[in-house]
């Protein structure tokens, strides 16, 4: 088969970059990239290797364990090889890996049945313990898998590691050790006050801990330690992988509690969905997946090794928050306030557990700013309901053939001529003349929706159809729908009609901060709105209120106050909101007799068992607090539901108070 010249190219660079990655977090215990993007780039030099063999070579990172022995620490050589394993990173990928097994185990053993032994992916530093008649010896790291490095001083000072086993036998084994993350966020903190350079993550920070020549250093951090694999043993052995972590445990070796076995793919995938979700983030360790082994010791012996790792093991990763992929195209997309956003095509990638192939690229200065091109290999990130947004460009897998992106002074997008103008003051670009079909689109998609009004049965899909078929183009045309107009169209029935007719009923009262949101006046949003119906009460005393006078409350810049003062001196604005209120009346927002969140700034995340985001940020605000979309050293608290993601994490990094949903109820009502 002719190999793409491209992807000969692609095969070097990603080699080329890995190793320069290797050595950063191996070496220096840096991180340039995260740990979960240089997972993705191994991941896809594995797959161009596997659909292309003959580009294999011997010193690939695919075929080589990873790191080096430190000159300032003594060398040990391991009695016994240390293996790296292979990752997989989907359902998929495990059953690739399952087939393998069986397969192997069909050619070279009469073992018919086979079971895996499931157990929590540390993410640490990989340590060789060696004991002596009952006795720890040697402490060494795991190096290039031949070599490592005697720290045995500081491992010593790991107060979770016994000296002296519960028998007096000839043990080695290996383990993993961590930083605990509450450990971790003092850690950074102290370093911070320094004035000292922060580590990137826990596993960093366990490995610099570890390779200390001074142990005080080391043992004024709280490092812990579990044990997990027996390389050799004075004793006779249990003849499964779950025996031998038994066995462990009668030593007084600290094994993770958390292992479990499984009898098919389906229940490793059960054990590894739970542990992925809300379950990990009760640990104070840092886990990214779940190892699985086939458990019968047999098996793995019949089964060997690759020259990398073992055939009957594999790391069977959580779905990574960072990832990397390549920027095949930008365009734009019109927002309903008539600002133009450009947006990366990518190819697609799975992150955060979903498929993404679009990310937003904010505007003209961000793109400068990060020197994204058209080409470019970039890392991407979501992190729970965050929008896919592209954090770093990756330029040492820069061809030459990248091409950089310009903003266009015209596009089909906008109404008129197509120009294209800069907002005053700010960095976005929109329309110079408004109200293109994708512009109103958007933003009577957004008057009825969750965020805004919230009318059920209006999506974006029917806002389309009524568009198209000319029954809706500005907000109040909404509330002059019928019955029979909505039966006239494809799609509707009696009962689906009646119902959107009914929603609209619902919504002739609606509080004026609602309506604000809902109105899609350019950077009003959710916690400006609050703001400015708390201090005016009513739609004619906001009006009337100049820039100046909006410039004096408290949380409203100039930008914003230049940006509704001119919003309410249109005359076809206010010509609209006219008719609107012929069809609504609009509410004092109801704020609580004691503003117990008075000063305190709150967020919310994940999904919450009964509320809605936009239902628990209303609450905060109502009880004098201000809802945050970000986690900062001012966060009060958060309140975190099921798939909180990065927030969750930083705030514990903070220290900052967690809260459940009934916990934060509890404190509403109190």
């Amino acid at each position: 088969m002719k190999i793409p010249q491209e992807v000969i190219e692609r095969v070097q660079k990603l080699r080329e970059s890995i190793g320069v990655y290797r050595t950063a977090q191996h070496e220096r215990d840096e991180s340039p990239i995260s740990p979960e993007a240089l997972d993705s780039l191994k991941h896809e030099l594995a797959t161009l290797e596997q659909k292309y063999p003959s580009v294999v070579r011997t010193d690939s990172p695919t075929q080589k364990v990873a790191g080096t022995v430190l000159p300032e620490l003594t060398k040990v050589r391991h009695t016994t090889p240390q293996w790296s394993l292979e990752d997989a990173f989907s359902e998929k990928e495990l059953n690739a890996f399952d087939e393998r097994v069986r397969k192997g185990l069909e050619k070279k053993s009469s073992v018919q049945k086979v079971s895996y032994a499931l157990e929590l992916k540390i993410d640490g530093l990989h340590i060789v313990l060696t004991y002596k008649d009952g006795e720890l010896v040697t402490a060494a790291t795991r190096g290039d898998g031949i070599f490592g490095e005697n720290v045995t001083h500081t491992a010593r000072t790991i107060r979770t590691l016994p000296h002296s086993l519960s028998k007096k036998i000839d043990l080695v084994v290996e383990g993993e050790v961590y930083l605990t993350r509450s450990g971790f966020a003092i850690l950074n903190a102290e370093r911070e006050t320094e004035g000292k350079p922060l580590f990137a993550n826990p596993r960093n920070a366990a490995a610099g801990s570890l390779r200390q020549l001074d142990s005080n250093i080391s043992a004024s951090r709280p490092l812990g330690i579990f044990l997990y694999d027996i390389d050799e043993c004075s004793e006779v052995l249990p003849d499964t992988q779950i025996g031998q972590l038994q066995y462990l445990e009668t030593l007084g070796l600290p094994v993770n509690p958390h292992y479990a076995l499984a009898g098919s793919t389906s229940e490793v995938m059960t054990f590894w969905n739970k542990w992925q979700g809300k379950v990990r983030e009760k640990e104070d360790y840092q886990l990214d997946g779940v190892v699985l082994k086939v458990n019968e010791k047999v098996s793995q012996q019949a089964l060997g090794y690759t020259g990398k790792g073992p055939r009957f093991a594999i790391a069977l990763k959580f779905p990574a928050e960072q990832v990397t992929t390549i920027v095949e195209d930008i365009s734009l997309q019109i927002g309903r306030t008539g600002v133009l956003t450009p947006v990366a095509h990518l190819r697609p990638v799975s992150v955060a557990g979903t498929t993404v192939a679009r990310a937003t690229l904010h505007n003209e200065d961000f793109i400068t700013e990060k020197d994204i091109r058209i080409g470019d290999t970039v890392i991407l990130q979501k992190a729970g309901d965050i929008i896919p947004e592209v954090v770093q460009v990756l330029p040492e897998f820069r061809t030459g053939r990248e091409k950089k992106w310009k903003f266009p002074t015209h596009t089909p997008l906008c109404g008129g001529d197509g120009k294209v103008e800069r907002v005053a003051g700010t960095a976005a670009m929109r329309c110079v003349v408004g109200g293109s079909f994708p512009e109103r689109l958007r933003k009577l998609s957004h008057f009825t929706s969750k965020g805004a009004l919230d009318i059920e049965g209006l999506g974006p899909k029917t806002v389309e159809l009524l568009m198209e078929h000319e029954l809706v183009s500005e907000y109040d045309d909404f509330f002059d729908l019928t019955k029979d107009e909505l039966l006239k169209l494809p799609g509707f029935k009696e009962t689906s009609a009646q119902n959107v007719i009914a929603a609209l009923e619902q919504k002739k009262s609606i509080s004026f901060d609602r309506l604000l949101i809902g109105l899609s006046i350019l950077h009003v949003g959710e916690e400006t709105a609050f703001l400015l119906a708390k201090h005016y009460e009513s739609v004619p005393l906001l009006q009337k209120a100049t820039e100046e006078e909006l410039m004096q409350i408290q949380g409203v810049g100039d930008v914003v106050a230049h940006s509704v003062s001119e919003w309410f001196k249109d005359t076809e604005n206010n010509a609209m909101l006219l008719r609107l209120l012929h069809h609504i009346s609009v509410q004092k927002i109801e704020l609580e007799a004691r503003s117990i969140f008075a000063g305190q700034t709150i967020v919310i995340t994940g999904t919450l068992p009964t509320l809605s985001r936009e239902q628990a940020e209303d609450m905060v605000r109502k009880a004098g607090g201000s809802a945050s979309g970000s986690v900062s050293k001012k966060t009060a608290f958060l309140v975190a539901g099921e798939n909180a993601g990065s927030k969750l994490t930083k705030a514990k990094e903070l220290g900052i108070t967690i809260l459940s949903e009934k916990e934060f109820l509890d404190r509403v009502r109190s």
